[in-house]
């Protein structure tokens, strides 16, 4: 089986936020509220936020990217300028997700480089457990910068974590 990271278009935006949704489903499920996993109007939330973020206009400075395989969307990434106060200039990651089925793939690696690159400096949040995503992340570079928050949203413990731009060679 092939896959192919590409940016998203418009008619991927149905596949994109189901893949949201399921993976979140995936992810998260004991971590955040069932009832908010589970939340009818979820799938509406995801597809007009992807919606937007598709449509290069709305958000030029947003970088998205999808793993197709053979024509079925596995994965979705998404980073745009960070929103933390403290990290100006900042690239931040928000969105980087793949099915459980397609993990250790290499999929996740193929996103993460498609929507950030090594030269910004570049900040994420992860939740707190999450062993699986930390360990990834600090094989790309990402440590721990000591910031912690919890979710307003979904009541989710994050860590903040920070990989500085590779030195030019």
């Amino acid at each position: 089986m092939s896959v192919v990271i590409r940016p998203p278009v418009i008619a991927d935006v149905e596949a994109v936020a189901q893949v949201h949704v399921e993976t979140w489903r995936e992810t998260y499920r004991g971590l955040m509220p069932d009832e908010l996993l589970d939340s009818p109007d979820m799938m509406g939330k995801r597809r007009r936020m992807w919606s937007s973020l598709i449509t290069p206009e709305n958000h030029p400075d947003h970088v998205s990217a999808i793993a197709d395989q053979d024509g079925a969307i596995v994965g979705i990434a998404l980073s745009g300028p960070s929103e933390a106060e403290d990290r100006p200039g900042d690239r931040q990651l928000f969105v980087l997700y793949a099915y459980a089925a397609v993990h250790g793939w290499g999929i996740g690696q193929q996103l993460l480089d498609a929507v950030v690159s090594r030269s910004e400096r570049t900040s994420l949040w992860v939740a707190d457990p999450n062993p699986r995503a930390q360990a990834f992340y600090r094989r790309n570079g990402f440590d721990f910068d000591g910031a912690v928050e919890t979710d307003e949203y979904d009541g989710v413990r994050e860590l903040r974590m920070v990989r500085e731009p590779a030195e030019a060679l």
